[in-house]
């Protein structure tokens, strides 16, 4: 029976090579293998590893459930008939550890036969579950289990097997190949973690050491932090006394050894402050204060002697030639003006001299220039205006050469003032240059160089007055104001002396007044920037052109008296021609036309009073004006009466004074100011007393 060769096969027996039963290549469950074993079957056929249709046989239920019954009245057949076969097989399954083949087998098929008395088997030591590992993809083709079980072990073809066993070579170099890759990458990812490994234990390491150094820097830091609060303690309280008593190295440093700029301004500023400090506590009896002393001493020393080099320095710059004395006052020393400070705090002897010196300096340099710009503006050619050129003169005489020959004489009327008045209305504050001067062709009035000369003193002057007050700014207003008027001294004299050589040798009355206004006009000026140390200069200038002015007047004055008495002589020959040439154009005696006396009289006066829109009562004019005004009215009367004789025709007498008082108002007409009102007035009056309305 099958199941008896199942249970008991021959321990020689071997697997025919001609078996017709088909082998399966698929690989056999270990555990059914062990149970196999238990039993004493270990090479049958049908737990063969290559079995592959094992599967395919046991997803047919036609094939296994037909084969049951027949398979279980073989057993029931067996079990009675072979009495003694079966009591050796149970004596067998009695034995501990084996399993009985036939619970292997309704296990792997998974039903049990429907009979009232199945047949008890009992094994020692058996499982009567099922097993963990079962058997299956078992191929019974088209064979019932029965015949699966009893067909011969070796019909298997050979070209099956061969088919089976190539297949099953390469799977296995197939399995082979990527159980060796991946023995590969197990193998690498070994060495990869090896090296990680040790990364990681030097890591640790280093980690501990650090940890180590960090609780030592941490306690060293505790203790830094403690001598730190100390030392802030200890310099809270000792810090406001050691900056009493102390300079910094860099101050001093900086002081005996550095350049002279702001920076050392700046320490020497220090330095002072710290020492006029420990001055203050040198009464005290402290140890500190009583060491530095000598080196404050030193340092102060070597500060004077560096201040006094430098300022040697900048005002021997000044005596180069051709320098601008501006810029160094602006750059090298109004910037520095503390150093000049601190040295006549602490060496007053030092600082006059240097300041004497400065004067001295100062003094050449000014003279110096302004004798060269005034040489420059005498060569400006100026209008010849002698004597001849009064009033009452005779024009058609041969005019005299100007004193120093400056120019040749140009016809121009010295009586009209014109547009020479432009002068006290120009917007140009700024004085000719040397060099326009000497270049310079026009023909120009004495109030030209007189404006030029003047313009550039007072500038010079208020900027000098200006240095002088913030260098010199520990010496008082009065002593600021003696020095600067020390160095200007010659050039006050200079000018002076131009203004004479202007007005001397001229009759120009309007060219002087026009002087005085300028004047005038600089005071002002002077007096708005606040600089009083050109006062004397202003007076003085005023007291050469005022007496000037009435000698000038009173010149044109005599000549109108001139006139008159020589119209009272005519039986003299120069008497006669003298009357006839003023008589009328023309020689007409009895014209009634006006004289041309009173043209040049009314631009002469029109003149006067443009210039003397704003004057006071305090002014010489209105005392020479009314002198002159009456000589020419008397005049006038004495033409009228030499023109028409003493028994003539009145009325053309009338006539004529009324055409030159008319002319003069005429000429007048447009001047302002309170002369000019009482001259229109007095010729209104003059006009309506003569018979004429206006």
């Amino acid at each position: 029976m099958w199941l008896d060769r199942l249970a008991h096969p021959s321990s020689g027996a071997s697997t025919p090579s001609n078996s017709t039963r088909a082998y399966s290549p698929a690989p056999r469950p270990q555990q059914q293998q062990q149970h196999l074993s238990a039993g004493n079957q270990p090479n049958h056929p049908a737990f063969s590893p290559r079995s592959s249709s094992l599967s395919l046989s046991l997803s047919t239920p036609n094939a296994s459930s037909s084969s049951l019954p027949n398979t279980q009245g073989n057993a029931n057949s067996n079990t009675n008939t072979n009495g003694p076969l079966r009591r050796q097989n149970s004596s067998r399954l009695d034995q501990p550890g084996h399993v009985d083949p036939l619970e292997v087998l309704y296990n792997i098929i998974g039903t049990r036969p429907k009979t009232k008395d199945p047949p008890t088997i009992s094994v020692i030591g058996a499982t009567t579950g099922k097993p963990d590992t079962l058997v299956e993809n078992i191929d019974f083709g088209e064979l019932s289990l029965e015949e699966f079980i009893q067909q011969p072990k070796d019909i298997e073809p050979k070209e099956a097997r061969k088919q089976s066993d190539v297949q099953t070579l390469e799977q296995y170099q197939t399995e082979r190949d990527r159980f060796q890759d991946l023995h590969g990458a197990i193998a690498g990812c070994d060495d990869v973690l090896k090296s990680v490994e040790s990364y990681l234990f030097r890591f640790q390491t280093d980690l501990g050491v650090v940890s180590a150094e960090i609780e030592s820097l941490q306690s060293r830091s505790t203790q830094l932090n403690s001598q730190l609060e100390n030392r802030r303690n200890l310099e809270r309280l000792l810090g406001p006394a050691v900056e009493e008593v102390s300079i910094s190295p860099r101050a001093v440093r900086l002081i005996s050894e550095g350049p002279i700029n702001l920076e050392w301004v700046k320490a020497l500023n220090e330095f002072e402050t710290r020492s006029a400090n420990i001055e203050a506590n040198a009464t005290s009896n402290i140890k500190a204060v009583e060491d530095v002393k000598p080196l404050l001493s030193d340092l102060k020393n070597k500060a004077i002697e560096r201040i006094r080099d430098y300022l040697v320095a900048q005002i021997k710059a000044i005596r180069s030639p051709n320098i601008n004395a501006q810029i160094i006052q602006q750059q090298s020393l109004i910037r520095y003006k503390d150093l000049y400070g601190f040295l006549s705090r602490n060496h007053p002897a030092l600082a006059g001299e240097i300041s004497q010196a400065y004067i001295n300096t100062m003094r050449w340099y000014y003279l110096s220039n302004f004798t060269r710009y005034n040489q420059a503006l005498e060569k400006l050619k100026l209008h010849s205006n002698d004597r001849n050129e009064l009033l009452g003169g005779d024009l058609n005489m041969q005019k005299a050469p100007f004193p120093g020959g400056r120019s040749p004489g140009v016809t121009y009327d010295p009586f009209a003032l014109g547009r020479r008045m432009d002068i006290l209305k120009s917007n140009n504050h700024m004085a000719l240059s040397s060099y326009l001067a000497e270049e310079d062709k026009s023909v120009h009035g004495i109030e030209v160089p007189f404006r030029n000369f003047n313009l550039a003193l007072v500038d010079n002057i208020s900027a000098e007055f200006s240095f002088v007050t913030e260098m010199f700014a520990t010496k008082s207003f009065h002593q600021s104001s003696r020095k600067v008027i020390e160095m200007f001294e010659p050039v006050f004299a200079l000018g002076q002396s131009l203004t004479k050589s202007l007005i001397e040798p001229s009759a120009d009355c309007l060219g002087i007044l026009l002087c005085v206004r300028l004047n005038q006009h600089f005071a002002f000026e002077l007096q708005r920037r606040k600089v009083p140390v050109a006062d004397s200069y202003i007076n003085g200038i005023n007291m050469q052109l005022w007496p000037r002015f009435q000698k000038i007047m009173d010149m044109h004055t005599e000549s109108f008296k001139r006139l008159a008495a020589a119209t009272n002589t005519p039986s003299s020959s120069r008497g006669a021609v003298s009357a006839l040439a003023l008589t009328g154009p023309g020689g007409d005696t009895q014209s009634t036309a006006p004289h041309f006396l009173a043209q040049r009289f009314g631009q002469f006066l029109q003149g006067i009073l443009a210039l003397s829109s704003e004057a006071g009562d305090d002014e010489p004019v209105s005392n020479s004006l009314a002198r002159l005004r009456g000589e020419f009215d008397a005049l006038l009367i004495k033409l009228a009466k030499a023109g028409n004789g003493a028994s003539g025709d009145g009325k053309r007498r009338e006539r004529f004074l009324c055409n030159n008082y008319s002319l003069v108002l005429t000429i007048i007409s447009d001047t302002q100011g309170k002369l000019a009102t009482e001259q229109k007035e007095h010729f209104n009056e003059l006009l309506k007393n003569s018979g004429g309305r206006r």
